[in-house]
């Protein structure tokens, strides 16, 4: 009550503070009139309904004099309500501001925030009446100085990166080192205990699960679950509450700060494809009430229904100018003000998705390309999604790397024994060129990974050959099918030694072969110490310990050989290169920068269906400029066959003598000279081979 209201400006969206007052601006292209609710402290009372007093092109706007940061406030949007026709306006309903930067209060699961009559035959065909400001949390008039002075972004290279994909609470809720007030916090992620861990392993990016504002899915909530991952967002600005200790909001921003002080970065995944609005029949939040027909994808001749190229009920038209502002405005917002260092694009395929299908030269790409604040930050695609030509591993403009499933699918076949797997092996060794090698990109744009949040965990992968999801309550009918895994001989936990030992090594070669390849490698957290979901591939709504990293139960000595791993990668740049390798002759010694050989020293027969032993020797590129070439040689042997073998140990250039760089089964030391021309391997195992100088 009392409130006065001016024409403010439409150039800056959403609430902002200026020290006097505070400006709004909201965009609805077929809205017929735009209401600014303000609330009580609490949430609970609305205190006053104010008419947007102006309206320049779709942007309506207006300035509230004497109004404070803290306050709460939401919209009521004016206009048809006529989902036939893709409108799907209802006052009754309080809509979240889309450029709020903190939320308050909680989605409470009732069918008053439908915009329709659940129990009517029309089903979302009728008009719900209810005012749902009850059950919706509320958008906060954000203090501008929580904003500022955010830590820069490290704008790390990638010829040295190593990701290490991880969940803000399933990484610290059981980590005995972590204080047990700061566990599932952004506080507790970056501990003393977390950082130490993860400096020791060598990362140098954490890539989170989404940490944007998301719901619980009333399905789930119905089942007695709720939404673990975070594929669910409804706030593109605001960090996740749940995620908030004793510092807020604020917490994020000392979050990243910690990690750039230890050097590393941090990436977030993002979710520009869909919301939790869900399809007609989910609840009026925000977009679909603000304007259901600009925000989302509607079915060409029966907009009525969403095209649903996500899988999740909706797709977020990011085609739309007003849209395609708003998720660039988002990502600005994350590096300036938040200080994020990357974003990893679930289902990019959807963001450069056009009218007439997938495009390089969307509006999206482009405006990524051309914005200097982005200039330099790491940007990681999904490739694909469910829509038509949704599969684009490849296709991604230079500015990207991608997720490689394609190296995830084939390191799995070959340590499982399948035929035709070592030949795939070759390309995926040296960063999947047939797919990356093209228009200036470079060998890092393949993030090679052996598992990651979707699916089988390492330590599952040895153990199990069938999804177990019954937890999930779907029957077991949801997950992936094709997990190319194998059990080892036994279902589940074994205590039979053999079995057991026959997992290790599994585990073991997996991870050396992800570290040896080329490309850029990414760690799912928990497979450095053989964390297990209990075969549950799919747990996106398991927030209890069949998701929670099991720091107890951790296998030391697989995460000291993780450590060792990466110590190796980080030392020798011939495993870690920039440029594709095709065995092109070096100007410097005339050897070629990759060659391949038997375990005699003879060219690989790669028409055997049944190749199982290789060895590669990897150089520096023959077409790296003349201040980058290294003499760095590392030769690495794959061996998947059971046999004890001996291989021959090539000659090495003059003035130096091969080492030992690792030996997956623990009976070669890292540094020790090899003193025959052969070494003996048993297997299945790999080892690799370093230069070192004469007498060093």
């Amino acid at each position: 009550m009392g409130h006065k209201i001016t024409s403010g400006t439409p150039f800056r969206m959403g609430a902002h503070h200026d020290g006097e007052g505070v400006n709004f601006a909201v965009f609805s292209a077929h809205a017929t009139r735009m209401d600014l609710c303000l609330f009580s402290p609490d949430g609970r009372t609305e205190t006053a309904r104010l008419r947007l007093p102006e309206r320049t092109g779709d942007v309506w706007h207006g300035y509230v004099p004497g109004l404070a940061t803290g306050t709460l406030y939401g919209y009521r949007a004016h206009g048809t309500y006529a989902p036939e026709r893709g409108h799907r306006f209802n006052a009754n309903k309080l809509l979240l501001d889309p450029y709020t930067r903190e939320l308050r209060g909680r989605w409470i699961n009732d069918t008053a925030t439908l915009g329709y009559d659940l129990t009517s035959s029309a089903q979302d065909l009728s008009f719900d009446s209810r005012d749902s400001a009850a059950y919706v949390p509320k958008s906060v008039v954000s203090d501008p100085a929580l904003f500022e002075n955010a830590s820069p972004p490290l704008r790390r290279g990638w010829d040295s990166a190593l990701i290490y994909e991880a969940h803000v609470k399933g990484l610290t809720q059981q980590h005995p080192d972590v204080p047990e007030a700061q566990r599932g916090t952004y506080e507790g992620l970056a501990s003393d205990a977390i950082i130490e861990h993860l400096q020791r392993l060598g990362v140098t990016a954490i890539e989170l699960l989404p940490v944007h504002a998301f719901l619980n899915d009333g399905f789930l909530l119905n089942k007695g679950l709720s939404n673990y991952w975070g594929y669910n967002t409804i706030g593109f600005f605001v960090p996740e509450p749940r995620y908030y200790g004793a510092s807020g909001l604020a917490g994020f921003r000392e979050m990243v700060a910690r990690f750039h002080a230890a050097g590393i970065e941090v990436l977030l995944d993002v979710v520009y494809n869909h919301t939790a609005e869900g399809d007609q029949r989910g609840p009026t939040l925000s977009f679909r009430g603000l304007d259901n027909a600009s925000y989302y994808r509607l079915i060409s001749g029966q907009p009525r229904y969403y095209v649903n190229d996500t899988g999740t009920g909706n797709t977020l038209n990011v085609a739309h100018p007003h849209v395609l502002r708003m998720v660039m405005d988002s990502l600005r917002f994350w590096v300036e003000c938040m200080g994020v260092d990357g974003f990893r694009f679930d289902l990019a395929t959807t963001l450069g998705r056009e009218l007439h299908g997938f495009d390089v030269g969307s509006g999206f790409f482009d405006a990524l390309r051309q914005d200097p604040v982005l200039a330099g930050i790491k940007l990681i695609a999904e490739p694909w999604d469910i829509g038509p030509g949704g599969y684009r591993l490849g296709e991604f403009p230079p500015k990207f790397a991608e997720w490689n499933d394609a190296y995830r699918d084939t390191l799995r076949r070959f340590w499982r024994g399948d035929a035709h797997s070592a030949q795939e092996l070759g390309a995926r060794l040296l960063g999947s060129a047939g797919e990356f090698d093209h228009g200036g990109r470079r060998a890092s744009s393949s993030i090679n990974f052996i598992a990651a949040h979707d699916g089988f965990t390492l330590a599952d992968m040895t153990r199990y050959s069938k999804r177990h999801n019954e937890a999930n309550l779907e029957d077991n009918q949801d997950g992936h099918n094709a997990n190319y895994s194998d059990n080892c001989g036994v279902e589940g936990p074994s205590d039979d030694p053999e079995i057991t030992a026959r997992r290790r090594m599994r585990a073991r070669n997996m991870l050396a072969t992800l570290f040896l390849s080329q490309g850029t490698p990414m760690l799912l957290a928990g497979d450095e110490m053989g964390n297990s979901q209990a075969g549950n591939n799919n747990a996106y709504c398991q927030d209890n310990e069949i998701a929670w990293l099991d720091w107890v139960a951790g296998d030391a000595e697989l995460t000291d050989f993780v450590a060792e791993l990466s110590a190796l990668r980080r030392d020798h740049p011939a495993l870690r290169q920039t440029r594709f390798l095709h065995a092109a002759l070096r100007p410097a010694d005339g050897l070629p920068d990759v060659a391949w050989s038997d375990f005699e020293g003879h060219p690989l027969n790669w028409r055997d269906p049944g190749l199982s032993s290789l060895c590669v020797t990897f150089r520096c590129s023959a077409e790296a400029i003349v201040q980058e070439r290294d003499d760095d040689v590392v030769f690495v042997i794959f061996n998947r066959g059971g046999a004890r073998a001996a291989v021959v140990v090539p000659e090495a250039p003059v003035g130096k003598r091969w080492v030992y760089g690792m030996d997956s089964t623990g009976n070669a030391t890292r540094g020790h000279p090899v003193t025959t021309d052969r070494i003996a391997v048993t297997g299945p195992s790999v080892m690799a081979l370093t230069l070192a100088p004469l007498g060093g």
